[in-house]
């Protein structure tokens, strides 16, 4: 019973033939542009704070206004909050390699206190940030006068008791654990466990669990590093521990696997307990059937009963307890098919797309090319396409549902698939966790849509 109430709450979402609509209100928007590439999208558990990293090393952290009596419309804008600088380019010297400052994905930990704690890694490093706020300074120093030079002790005369003085706000983010050296390859996932006191962090070949009081030692629970590395067939592309079960996780492969493992059956999860694979449709098979059906992104419903995968051409969600084929099948821009080669030729066949649910695991969003991104509601079967550009964009403008055109007679409202920009893709965004808002990263600009109430 619970449940259904909960989704009730929720079910404030419809897609409509028309326009992108949270209860027929108009839309707000914001948009933010950042000094660099977007390069992860991360709301943390209560929806108030928004992270997002770059290419640049920064994070950036939004916050929602408060609101207040005189403007009650205010409410629900985001803005910026603290920004800071979280890892730094590194020089590999017993490798001559390089390593990236890029923030690959940023993961919040559930709040227990007035600060707020996120990891955040890139390539090599995961980092625990703790970002807390100081509004207050002690003054009345017995030793020093308030410049902060030190008294001559002779011309004290009484004891002054310090006092703190209120001062404007400072968000201070400071690093407080640094875990690095265990990885060989890159990283691409990190995921928080249930349990809030272990995380693990994956890369291509290998998959780590950390406690997070612990920087000098992680566990190795996965590892499907072949001895002769010519033999290497399949990578891992995603990782991701359950909602709620603090034993189980999933990672899914270049080869368009997921594999289920649970932690309680053997310290080294080499054996997976549930295997998801769908098998190939002969009549699709093609020189590209491999690359397009690698995994790109995985996520378990917040319910933690199906999870959805992202390869390049669908959104797949399973069922956990069928690992025959998926529930359902989305499809996300099926008019690339024909354009598989020319996709491979500009590399672009290789993009990571990343996939989200909304709060009531009964819509889901993934992006698309030409600044392009997906809805699908579950319940009706309806989906749409929306942009999210500044051109169409005015704040508080509808967006309207963009339509590709594939062959034939071009409408005049569509669009046609050869003037589509791959240069501008949405590969990251987020869903807030309870509300209707969504957040989307296209290059380095920021859009935040939400419903606007009244």
């Amino acid at each position: 019973g619970q449940m259904d109430t909960q989704t009730d709450l929720y079910e404030r979402w419809s897609v409509t033939d028309h326009r992108w609509h949270f209860i027929d209100s108009q839309l707000l928007y914001i948009h933010y542009r950042g000094p660099d590439i977007i390069s992860t999208v991360e709301f943390n558990h209560t929806g108030e704070l928004l992270a997002t990293g770059d290419k640049g090393g920064r994070v950036v952290i939004f916050q929602r206004e408060q609101e207040s009596k005189n403007q009650p419309h205010r409410r629900g804008e985001y803005n910026v909050y603290s920004t800071f600088q979280s890892h730094e380019p590194e020089f590999d010297y017993l490798k001559s390699l390089e390593i990236e400052e890029k923030i690959n994905k940023i993961r919040w930990l559930p709040q227990q206190n007035a600060a707020y704690f996120l990891l955040s890694t890139n390539d090599k490093t995961v980092k625990l940030w703790k970002v807390s706020e100081r509004g207050r300074r002690p003054e009345g120093y017995n030793l020093k006068d308030d410049d902060g030079r030190i008294r001559d002790p002779s011309t004290i005369t009484m004891l002054r008791v310090p006092v703190l003085q209120p001062m404007d706000l400072m968000v201070e983010a400071t690093p407080r654990r640094v875990f690095s050296n265990a990885h060989t390859y890159h990283i691409n996932s990190i995921s928080v466990n249930s349990d809030y006191e272990t995380y693990m962090s994956a890369d291509d070949l290998r998959i780590n669990l950390w406690n997070l009081e612990i920087t000098n030692r992680s566990f190795n629970i996965v590892d499907i590093k072949p001895a002769n590395m010519e033999e290497l067939t399949e990578v891992i592309t995603a990782a991701e521990f359950h909602p709620n079960q603090c034993n189980t996780f999933v990672y899914s492969s270049s080869k368009g696997t997921i594999r289920l493992c649970d932690m309680r059956a053997a310290a080294l999860c080499d054996k997976h307990s549930k295997f998801f694979e769908e098998p190939e449709d002969p009549s699709n098979r093609s020189f590209f059937s491999e690359i397009i059906s690698s995994i790109s992104d995985v996520k378990f419903s917040h319910s933690g009963r199906y999870m959805m995968t992202r390869d390049y051409l669908t959104v797949k969600v399973w069922d956990l307890n069928m690992e025959s084929r998926p529930l359902e099948t989305y499809q996300v821009h099926d008019y690339l098919r024909s354009k598989l080669c020319s996709l491979y030729e500009n590399d672009c066949i290789f993009d990571k797309f990343e996939c989200v649910w909304n709060g009531s695991d009964s819509v889901i969003m993934t992006g698309s090319y030409n600044n392009f991104f997906r809805m699908f509601d579950r319940n009706t079967k309806r989906d749409v396409t929306l942009e999210a550009s500044r051109e169409n964009s005015k704040p508080r403008a509808i967006l309207k549902p963009r339509k590709v055109c594939v062959g034939g007679k071009r409408r005049k409202d569509e669009i046609s698939v050869d003037s589509l920009d791959f240069s501008k893709k949405i590969l990251h965004s987020a869903w807030h966790p309870s509300e209707n808002i969504i957040a989307v990263a296209a290059t380095n600009n920021l859009y935040i849509f939400q419903d606007k109430v009244n």
